[in-house]
């Protein structure tokens, strides 16, 4: 029986509300209501990359399909693991960073060396469950140190023989290899991992979002060939979904311009923030109509930011809005005037 498959980010938005204002339809733009155009320099795919090409491989596939320069990709998948794998497409590819330290699931065919009885393995699959210690394998692109990763659940899906297949929810960087590696020692029978596919990076996960390569080709052979843009625009997710795990703060129209030129955010220019944002804590910056402005670090615990009258709340680190989109504080102060 699978027991609760909760992560972190599963909790809802829990917002304080600072301050009431409204947002001037004038300026800036919904994500949700975003054209294909828009999308192409400010959007997201929810790829299902298939076992075979590097993760590489599949990024210069999609610039060739939708003729544009700028692809990313939010994770990198070995070539022999499947599944989800986050495409970003133009601007949206300086969003990509958002998606390292997003929680990640998996589905994996573990191989045994050895018969062990369902008793055993899920009394050390509850052993693996929570703070675990783990040092990359040999072949990993990072230094070789031990570290502290968390795992957040291990389902027991099913056995056949010495195949194990299990679904594990895990904090970012977690190695299955590594993983699979070390439950063997634990069993002292030794394991390996046989298959791997991800079921979830953040919130892009297996359900209608993912689409295949062909899917994208078509979608976009419809679009230029007929001028109809409805398969394109549902392949496309706007930038935003890349912070939707994120802690947010949302900001009133005329901060808006005035961090997209680099300064810092006051007091006096949040409308809302999540109760759980904690000191030094990445958070994104928001407009009120769920736009990506930028990231910050905090300075304050939510509270501390809620009960402020001013001072610098958040220190900007990172600006994807582009300049202009908003009007400055004081030219909106001159439109007010001149209504």
């Amino acid at each position: 029986m699978e027991k609760s498959v909760k992560i972190p980010l599963d909790e809802p938005e829990q917002l304080l509300i600072k301050s009431d204002s409204e947002t001037s339809l004038s300026y800036g733009k919904s994500p949700e209501e975003r054209n294909v155009q828009e999308l192409l320099k400010y959007g997201v795919i929810n790829l299902d990359k298939v076992s075979g090409p590097t993760s590489h491989e599949v990024v210069s596939w999609i610039k060739k399909i939708l003729y544009i320069v700028k692809v990313g990709h939010g994770g990198t998948l070995d070539p022999g693991v499947t599944g989800v794998l986050p495409i970003a497409l133009g601007r949206a590819t300086r969003v990509l960073s958002a998606l390292l330290t997003a929680p990640k699931e998996y589905v994996c065919v573990m191989y045994l060396h050895k018969e062990e009885p369902k008793e055993r393995i899920m009394k050390i699959f509850d052993i693996f469950t929570g703070k675990i210690y783990q040092r990359p394998p040999m072949k990993s692109s990072v230094r070789r140190q031990l570290r502290i990763r968390e795992i957040y659940y291990i389902n027991l899906l099913e056995i056949h023989n010495r195949y194990v297949l299990f679904k594990v929810g895990c904090e970012a960087g977690t190695y299955i290899r590594k993983l699979c590696f070390d439950i063997g020692e634990a069993l002292s029978s030794g394991a390996h991992m046989l298959e791997l596919r991800r079921t979830r990076v953040g919130n892009f996960k297996e359900d209608k979002s993912l689409i295949t390569l062909q899917n994208l080709k078509d979608a976009f052979t419809i679009y230029q060939q007929e001028n109809d843009s409805f398969y394109l625009k549902n392949i496309i997710s706007p930038m935003e979904k890349m912070v939707s795990h994120m802690l947010k703060i949302y900001v009133r129209d005329t901060a808006v311009d005035a961090i997209c030129h680099g300064a810092d955010l006051a007091a006096a220019g949040i409308c809302s923030l999540d109760a759980r944002i904690q000191p030094n804590m990445q958070v994104a910056i928001m407009s009120l109509k769920g736009e990506l402005i930028g990231f910050g670090i905090s300075k304050k615990d939510a509270m501390s930011i809620y009960k402020a009258k001013n001072g610098i709340m958040v220190t900007s680190n990172k600006v994807f809005m582009k300049r202009g989109t908003y009007p400055r504080w004081d030219q909106k102060a001159e439109m007010i005037e001149q209504d």
